[in-house]
């Protein structure tokens, strides 16, 4: 048997997340079967049970992309070079995916998952995963700015990180109900939020 690419392996893997986040998109996770997935991906049953035994799997797969990604844009945003927090700009740069239609479908996979969440303990571990980490590290980094001075010390800095995280989420939602939402007109009163919480001149 010719030995298969490491290449090829992560191909395969990807046309079937893909196929899965367009039926998960389109029709719901629980009319999602794993008959659509294989028919939407143009793969045997075989090759799709090569990589994934189960949906579950599959939805936590599509899940830990996402969450890494997100992760990446975090630590991106933030940068390791300590400059003055700028709330605007993480902001912007965590909106910044919302005109891409492709990162509209996974985020509309992301709300199926938000509500399996809400009954199954597995996918509540996967939610939780991508949520606990961004608001850990978003309330360590305005701790850090509250000791430069650069943010009010009354701000409890995990209450400030939940709010950034509501404010994704919130927004996620709204633009799977309707594609539509101006996103300009959101980020423009975020910005007026973000400055009425923060505006400090404590210096």
């Amino acid at each position: 048997m010719p030995k298969v690419s490491p290449e090829h392996t992560e191909a395969r893997r990807r046309q079937i997340l893909d196929a899965a986040a367009r039926c998960f998109s389109q029709r719901g996770f629980h009319r999602t079967t794993l008959k659509d997935i294989i028919s939407e991906s143009g793969l045997s049953a075989g090759a799709i049970y090569n990589h994934f035994s189960a949906k579950d799997e599959i939805v936590d797969a599509i899940a830990q992309e996402r969450h890494a990604r997100e992760t990446a844009l975090l630590a991106e945003a933030l940068d390791e070079s300590h400059k003055p927090l700028d709330l605007h700009e993480l902001a912007r740069a965590f909106f910044a995916s919302f005109a891409s239609a492709e990162q509209m479908e996974s985020r509309r996979v992301g709300v199926e998952v938000w509500a399996e969440a809400l009954r199954n303990p597995e996918m509540l571990t996967i939610v939780r995963r991508g949520v606990d980490e961004p608001r850990r590290v978003l309330a360590r980094v305005i701790t850090d700015s509250q000791e430069r001075n650069e943010l009010p010390a009354a701000i409890d800095p995990d209450g400030l990180a939940r709010l950034m995280v509501a404010i994704f989420q919130g927004f996620v939602l709204q633009q799977a109900w309707d594609p539509d939402t101006d996103i300009e007109q959101y980020l423009a009163t975020v910005d007026v939020v973000i400055s009425a919480l923060t505006n400090y001149e404590g210096r």
